[in-house]
């Protein structure tokens, strides 16, 4: 009965991370712009009033709350699949350091439960680095969402944000870069390990700018918890894709998993595939307010081969056939 009654918390937990993941932001805008036609008008416009006054904070490095990484929720979120932390090597917290995230997938389960929450013992295995996450700014443009997910300790993906993160007195600053965002997410598709990786160097910039050592992250399995429908790179449909993302920070993806009371029917659920984050070495970077476009390239070439290597030393522990290879687009 225990065991029954986990399994079904572990679903209800995953269930909650996708409802947010793809209607928080929607639904709550629709219910704070019909509420103005209510008698409770009010509060919808206390909230406009708060959501404008406090619209640039996602752009000073937000805000996290402890209490909200520790909610029981994210316990049987990651014990659905499970998820699990692995590191390699030590991270002194006497120095910041750049964690490049990969890959997207769907809805990057492994990268939120290792570092947006504490039920994965990163503060244990790492004592001493704080984490920020960097993500599009559409999360923080639509109401509730953006007080939400600054909570987890979210911020805006862009210079002034994680200058402001970088540039804190107390070291130990961990930015996490998604750094194929969105794009990479139409390149989720079960059994191909592909990353938008190739012409990304603004985090690279960052790291020359601040002195942050680089540190390549990879989430195995983080692609086959979803069917994925993929279109031709010529297709219309894959077109659409391209100009929705450019308008609005997100590519638009069919994907689909199991149901909510069966893992044999079709529904929105991610499949239940044993996700492993592992946190490879740090590659020093020297600081470089005036750095050149040879440095750049060098320490991107540098990256690039540490999470090559990453994933050959780790591949065949974690079910991933010895002839797979890191594939960079």
């Amino acid at each position: 009965m225990k065991i029954l009654q986990k399994q079904w918390l572990e679903t209800l937990g995953v269930c909650q991370y996708v409802l947010t993941f793809l209607f928080m932001g929607p639904f709550f805008s629709l219910l704070l712009l019909f509420l103005l036609f209510t008698s409770f008008w009010s509060v919808s416009v206390l909230y406009f009033v708060w959501f404008f006054l406090d619209w640039d904070t996602p752009n000073q490095g937000g805000r996290q709350f402890e209490w909200t990484k520790k909610l029981s929720m994210w316990k049987y979120t990651r014990d659905y699949f499970p998820i699990k932390l692995v590191k390699t090597a030590e991270l002194p917290p006497d120095r910041n350091y750049v964690l490049g995230a990969h890959p997207h997938g769907v809805m990057v389960f492994g990268t939120f439960i290792n570092f947006f929450t504490n039920v994965d013992n990163f503060r244990k295995e790492f004592p001493g680095i704080h984490t920020s996450v960097a993500v599009q700014a559409i999360f923080f443009h639509l109401p509730v969402s953006h007080d939400y997910f600054m909570s987890y300790g979210l911020c805006s993906v862009n210079r002034w944000s994680l200058d402001y993160l970088l540039s804190k007195a107390q070291r130990g600053q961990a930015v996490v870069i998604i750094v194929g965002g969105a794009h990479e997410s139409l390149c989720a598709i079960p059994g191909r390990h592909c990353l938008v990786l190739r012409n990304r160097k603004g985090f690279v910039h960052m790291a020359l700018r601040h002195g942050a050592s680089l540190v390549p992250v990879y989430s195995f399995w983080e692609n086959d918890v979803f069917h994925f429908k993929v279109f031709d790179t010529n297709s219309w449909q894959h077109l659409c894709q391209l100009t929705f993302k450019k308008i609005m920070g997100f590519s638009p993806c069919i994907f689909w998993g199991r149901g909510l009371f069966s893992a044999n029917s079709w529904g929105m659920l991610p499949l239940a595939r044993p996700i492993t984050t592992v946190v490879g070495r740090p590659i020093p970077v020297p600081q470089r307010l005036d750095h050149s476009k040879e440095e750049v390239d060098h320490y991107h070439t540098l990256y690039m081969e540490a999470l090559e290597q990453l994933f050959e030393d780790h591949k065949e522990s974690y079910v991933v056939p010895a002839s797979t290879r890191l594939t960079f687009i």
